[in-house]
């Protein structure tokens, strides 16, 4: 019986996996140099943890089992809910603001399709302790780089939650409702929104909401979207807050769009959603949660952060030809003593930062150059008796096709 790899997961080339690390790397250098510390947590939590915000009908989202000991536990399905309850158990006295990144698989137990896996990547950030717009536009602007950093091109949405809750909340909508109204209009299903605004508000009412979310362009809607609601106190605190925090934004290429609402409930204030431009359309998505840390049982803490779908990111990189030196060490013979010294020759390589392999299936001198062209090798040293004595080795160029003689103590350099 031939075992298969599990539904909605996926199995890595060497090759796929350089590509991957390269931009891994590339994301990773922009975290750190943001001065974002990285931190890991458990695969699995408790259920009632990863539940603590979504309720049970997330059960059926994840896969959940039981352990040993009857505790109901969870495959993670995002960061964020670990990452604050390791800050609830061991970090929330540390000085503030907390710069936090990590690079993780998380679960999700749902019909695969283009860019959808039921392991997939996410690297991303949280800034714990700090309420000012400044924040918020460090993230933005931590966001934007690390992509522009991997020469991605995408498009940027911001929007703000404040300003449709300003709206609900003096329209008396409940919690429930809000979240709701916030759920159909994350996976864009206008129809029922529809049909469930005017069942709860009304014709007018409904209209407003409608008006709220076709906004889109830059920051000159925000005038007229003042003037639409000058009514509702807090929706105008929201656009404030929304324009203190683009004013900090280094980069002009992003669109204001009040029809974001993240699909996760604990969002509070500024979101975004960045868009590659090839399939699977959404690599990045983030925001303000200040509420959460408070439902888990902390202090009202201010927090915003984002994460990156690192698979979707991938799926919109043109092909990567991440270049690799190699060199592939051929001792002319099976003599005991010349793959002695090939070791010693690989081990000096190696040594000095180069990648170096050893010929080890003992073919023949031609067999073993057909190898090395098949792999893509671009340098080989061939280590033969006669040479040796004289503390040399044989160089070629997979290339050229020239070959010279190279002094053992200057191989470093080749």
């Amino acid at each position: 019986m031939m075992f298969q790899k599990p539904r909605g997961t996926r199995d890595f080339l060497p090759e796929e996996m350089k590509k991957r690390r390269y931009v891994e790397n590339k994301l990773r250098e922009i975290f750190e140099r943001y001065g974002y510390k990285e931190i890991l947590t458990p695969t699995f939590e408790s259920f009632d943890l990863i539940a603590k915000k979504t309720g049970e009908e997330i059960r059926k989202q994840l896969y959940v089992f039981k352990d040993h000991g009857g505790r109901e536990m969870a495959l993670r399905p995002e960061m964020t809910s670990p990452v604050v309850r390791f800050y609830l158990n061991e970090l929330k006295n540390l000085q503030k603001p907390l710069r936090l990144y990590y690079f993780a698989n998380c679960f999700r137990y749902e019909r695969p399709q283009a860019g959808r896996f039921r392991e997939f990547w996410q690297m991303g950030c949280e800034l714990i302790g700090c309420k000012s717009p400044l924040a918020d536009a460090e993230v933005l602007n931590l966001a934007m780089d690390g992509l522009l950093n991997i020469g991605l091109d995408f498009d940027v949405h911001i929007g703000h939650l404040g300003v449709l809750k300003g709206v609900l909340e003096k329209f008396n909508v409940s919690e429930a409702e809000e979240v709701k109204i916030r759920r159909l209009i994350d996976k864009e299903d206008y129809e029922s929104l529809e049909v469930y605004l005017t069942q709860i508000l009304g014709e007018e009412k409904k209209e407003l909401i409608f008006d709220i979310l076709k906004f889109k362009g830059g920051r000159e809607v925000l005038e007229e979207l003042k003037e639409i609601l000058k009514d509702f106190p807090k929706s105008i605190e929201a656009i404030n807050n929304l324009e203190d925090i683009l004013e900090f934004v280094i980069h002009d290429k992003y669109t204001i769009n009040l029809g974001i609402a993240r699909g996760l409930d604990y969002y509070t204030g500024m979101v975004f959603e960045i868009y590659g431009k090839k399939g699977a359309k959404q690599i990045c998505g983030g925001g303000r949660y200040d509420n959460l840390i408070e439902t888990f049982g902390g202090e009202p803490t201010p927090a915003v952060g984002f994460a990156y779908g690192f698979d979707r990111i991938m799926m919109n990189i043109d092909d990567l030809d991440v270049e690799e030196e190699g060199i592939l060490i051929i001792p002319v013979k099976k003599d005991k003593e010349l793959i002695k010294k090939s070791l010693i020759i690989a081990d000096k390589l190696r040594k000095s930062g180069k990648i170096a392999e050893l010929e080890i299936m003992g073919r023949k001198l031609r067999k073993a150059l057909d190898y090395a062209n098949s792999r893509g090798f671009k340098k080989v040293i061939i280590v033969g008796e006669k040479e040796l004595n004289e503390g040399k080795v044989t160089v070629k160029d997979m290339i050229t096709g020239e070959q010279r003689l190279v002094s053992i103590d200057e191989l470093t350099n080749i």
